[in-house]
């Protein structure tokens, strides 16, 4: 009896809230145009052994980092792929009189950390830490990039890492089609080895890794920014301290790639895959050239964003794939639009269809202005956001100079996104991704995705490749 009566009250008093009406939904605020970014002022100045510095005053937290570029890395390497790596990773091994367990104290203790990262443009050392930290921090990067111990004792451990990165990349189909694509791109030039042979790997020795590190290593090839809050006086002295007497050593390397151009398919066998994986790519527009921010805006559109063409078609409306994007790659000398997708295998005809008829609507039917404006302003706002932080506002820095773009190019960049028209979109679409040129990699099932590939047009006549990796 009592439950009842309670259950009676509960439905008396949830008539009446069932019966509301849910107040309308407001309408979302506009959004604003972006504000345009500015670099915060810096002091860039050159010390007489041609080593570059740049100091930028940024934000108010009590914190500096700063990051010393060397342009000596994967691109240095001739055809040793992953010398450079080895390199950077036995220079945090030791420096100066300290192990690689003193070296990660001395920088915890200045509230940060310590880092070493190679890549094609060079040896990026990196550190972090509380403001007060500053002159020790640079003589701590200064102990890292000239004294490196390369203690033999550790040497077989940091290569039995590598070699396990390799065998891990060697099972991943993405860096199979890299590789593929690398090589028939690239040829003998250093962006065309992306990867040893296992063999090659356990052969290079210690004495190869310092013959690397004492052939590439200098000042002229170097370059230190710090940003964030510091007193530029005691950090300058520092600079000098640390750097001022370090020898001149070689001038950059300029090693501009000659690219093999398409239209080809490359084909990696993985008999029984339940996934091909896709590169479609495209020679784009050198950095700071006319044709390269007009691009970059257009790939947010065709497949570089999350709301883009391509992402809309086969992933949210057909379920082809889970991830596809589509991005530039810029290098010295060199620029790459790339599509990348892990599809189920039995849609990878289905899928290729779809991207290559996104191509084509956008190449001959520029967006609606609605669309065209917000992917404006997505790009600008990504740009600014990728500028945020002191970390961040050097990557911007580093990637300027290394690509050669001139002193205002990160201040020029809001406005000219802002300015690429909407027919532009088209335009740059067109002139960048010609479809008689393309450069295809499919690694899978190929029993299964041949017969599909044979049936798409773009692909007739297109010479085809079986492919292996090492």
């Amino acid at each position: 009896m009592r439950r009842s009566i309670l259950l009676a009250g509960l439905a008396l008093i949830a008539a009446p809230l069932a019966a509301q009406t849910p107040p309308p939904a407001l309408p979302a605020p506009p959004i604003g145009a972006p504000k345009p970014f500015t670099v915060p002022a810096s002091e860039t100045y050159t010390l007489p052994n041609g080593m570059g510095v740049t100091l930028i005053p940024y934000g108010n937290a009590p914190k500096v980092t700063m990051v010393l570029q060397v342009y000596a890395g994967n691109l240095e390497e001739g055809r040793d792929p992953w010398l450079a790596d080895l390199a950077g990773s036995m220079m945090k091994e030791g420096a100066g009189s300290r192990d690689s367990a003193a070296l990660a104290t001395a920088a915890a203790g200045m509230g940060g950390n310590l880092g070493v990262r190679v890549s094609y443009t060079g040896t990026s050392i990196s550190m972090s830490g509380l403001s007060e930290f500053a002159p020790q921090a640079v003589a701590l990067i200064g102990d890292v990039a000239r004294h490196p111990t390369f203690p033999a004792g550790e040497f077989d451990r940091v290569k039995a890492n590598s070699a396990r990165s390799l065998t891990q990349s060697l099972a991943q189909p993405g860096m199979l089609a890299d590789y593929a694509l690398a090589r028939a791109t690239y040829g003998d030039h250093p962006y065309g080895r992306i990867l040893p042979t296992p063999a090659q790997l356990n052969g290079y020795t210690l004495d190869q890794v310092k013959r690397f590190y004492a052939t590439n290593f200098g000042a002229q090839r170097a370059r230190l920014y710090v940003a964030g809050r510091f007193d530029p006086a005691q950090v300058k002295a520092a600079v000098q301290q640390a750097f001022g007497d370090w020898q001149k050593g070689p001038a950059r390397l300029s090693l501009v790639p000659t690219a093999a151009a398409g239209p080809r398919v490359l084909l990696v066998d993985r008999p029984d895959a339940p996934q091909s994986t896709i590169r479609l790519d495209w020679a784009s527009p050198l950095a700071g050239s006319d044709g390269d921010i007009p691009l970059r805006v257009a790939n947010a559109l065709l497949g570089g964003s999350f709301s883009s063409r391509i992402t809309r078609n086969i992933r949210e409306d057909k379920g082809y794939t889970y991830s596809p994007g589509s991005g530039i790659a810029q290098r010295p000398g060199d620029a790459r639009w790339t599509f990348d997708a892990d599809v189920t295998t039995a849609v990878t005809g289905a899928s290729l269809k779809e991207v290559f008829h996104e191509i084509r609507t956008l190449q001959s039917t520029p967006p609606s202005a609605e669309e065209a404006g917000g992917m404006r302003s997505y790009n600008a706002g990504l740009f600014v956001l990728r500028s945020s932080d002191s970390a961040s506002l050097i990557g911007q820095l580093v990637t300027r100079d290394a690509l050669g773009l001139p002193a205002n190019w990160l201040d020029r960049y809001v406005p000219a996104t802002m300015a690429v028209s909407d027919a532009q979109f088209s335009s740059a679409i067109r002139l960048s991704l010609p479809l008689d040129k393309f450069t295809l990699v499919v690694v899978g099932d190929l029993a299964k995705v041949k017969p599909q590939l044979g049936a798409l047009p773009e692909l007739k006549g297109v010479p085809v490749q079986t492919v292996t990796v090492p």
